[in-house]
């Protein structure tokens, strides 16, 4: 792994270590399939969205991931988890190639996990792992999106708050008729693809949008934001937001917001879901023969 020197928080030079994944919610947009399989499970193609997500950080420098999942979301941690029945019946019909897939998911990283027992906003998750974070900067991730990013979209924010000593969120420049799904920022630019974060809401409307650019599911923080998500008083829905704390962390120190320039795709959208299994499908050397021509096929009928 690529060593790297970190944040610098009360004179402590320290590492980012480690990562937080959110996966504690119900996936209701993705009904019916959600009602049995964790949205998170969902593959794109033929890996589970979550690895995938796992993969980013650990090719990112994390060398720890913590996932907030809610009661008896277990089959997620399950994943990473040794099999050894599966494993032992690879290696007996000398499937070698599929026993060092199985292997490999769980050598991506320290795997560990919390719970979030009511479903109490985004706020509330990343606040479940403060005792697991403990006092160092880390990064949290968002399992819904993923980003097809040369490095991984999560180095390069790593790269931004490591590079200013500050924390640092993901944007993302979306059409104004959508801005009412997201957390909105402002700001002033301060370097190529980067901008001091001056203030942000949360979904607001096309009217009141202080700009374009939504926060997208990655996030460098400090742990001073766990003080900040314990004071918090339940915002947009009942919950507690993330942005707000994220505001008032904007008002104490510098936040810096990365403007992506790669593919996102939305795997808690249908859209985006369905669009993320042709992308990745098409950049597999097994697959992209046989669909290219049926996809077009598709197309014209």
């Amino acid at each position: 792994m690529r060593e790297f020197t970190g944040l610098m928080l009360s004179g402590v030079e320290m590492r980012i270590r480690k990562a937080v994944i959110l996966a504690a919610g119900l996936g209701t947009r993705m009904l019916p399939v959600t009602k049995v399989v964790p949205k998170e499970l969902l593959p794109v193609v033929d890996t589970p969205a979550i690895q995938l997500v796992a993969e980013e950080a650990a090719r990112s420098g994390i060398e720890e991931i913590i996932f907030v999942i809610s009661p008896g979301k277990t089959s997620l941690i399950d994943h990473f988890a040794p099999a050894p029945e599966l494993e032992r019946a690879l290696e007996e019909r000398e499937k070698l190639e599929l026993l060092d897939l199985v292997q490999s998911v769980g050598k991506l990283a320290r795997i560990t996990s919390v719970e979030q027992h009511q479903p109490l906003g985004l706020g509330h998750a990343v606040l479940q792992a403060k005792d697991a974070v403990g006092a160092e900067p880390f990064a949290v991730m968002l399992p819904d999106d993923i980003f097809d990013c040369q490095p991984p979209l999560l180095r390069q924010l790593l790269d931004v708050a490591e590079g200013r000593t500050a924390p640092a969120v993901a944007l993302l420049e979306v059409p104004r008729t959508e801005v009412s799904k997201y957390g909105i920022v402002e700001g002033d630019q301060a370097g190529e693809q980067i901008y001091r974060i001056t203030g942000m809401v949360e979904k607001p409307s096309p009217e009141h949008a202080p700009s374009q650019l939504a926060i997208m599911g990655r996030y460098v923080l400090t742990p001073d934001i766990f003080g900040l998500l314990e004071r918090a008083q339940p915002g947009v829905g009942g919950e507690i937001q993330l942005t707000d704390a994220l505001l008032t962390l904007a008002q104490r120190r510098a936040l810096y917001g990365f403007k992506l320039s790669c593919a996102r795709y939305d795997l808690g959208d249908r859209a985006g879901f369905v669009l993320a299994q042709v992308a990745y499908a098409l950049k597999r050397a097994d697959l992209a023969d046989i669909l290219r021509p049926r996809l077009r096929a598709l197309l014209m009928s």
